[in-house]
């Protein structure tokens, strides 16, 4: 059993930076894949970014490829992900997820966080 926890959400200007971090309990974390997704209102869940077990494997979003950047603290139960270059299109809610493959597919994966917010306004 894995449980997810996001941090580090809020509101950002225009061109500004965010940093999200999903905390994990359970010793078996650092077998898993993890992949963060969005969902901003109205809209369906979306696939953002993911990453291996090992975090030799990433893989993006094109419409994120260049501004954000997945990596993995196995020894600390940890994912980020560094966001750059904001824009308002990123504003939704952000979930992390957990599962036994890297995939862009969200029924991949079996363990969720509760998503937090970031919205992108000036």
């Amino acid at each position: 059993q894995v449980q997810l926890v996001e941090s580090g959400g809020g509101l950002v200007q225009p061109g500004g930076s965010l940093r999200l971090s999903c905390a994990a309990s359970g010793r078996t974390f650092g077998s898993y894949g993890v992949g963060w997704f969005r969902q901003a209102p109205g809209k369906e869940r979306e696939f953002v970014a993911a990453i291996t077990w090992s975090g030799n494997y990433t893989d993006y979003a094109q419409h994120v490829k260049g501004r954000f950047t997945i990596s993995r603290d196995n020894a600390k139960n940890t994912v980020s992900l560094q966001m750059n270059s904001l824009k308002a299109e990123d504003t939704a809610v952000y979930f992390c997820a957990a599962g036994g493959a890297t995939s862009a597919i969200d029924r991949i994966y079996s363990y969720w966080g509760q998503g937090t917010q970031v919205t992108v306004s000036s």
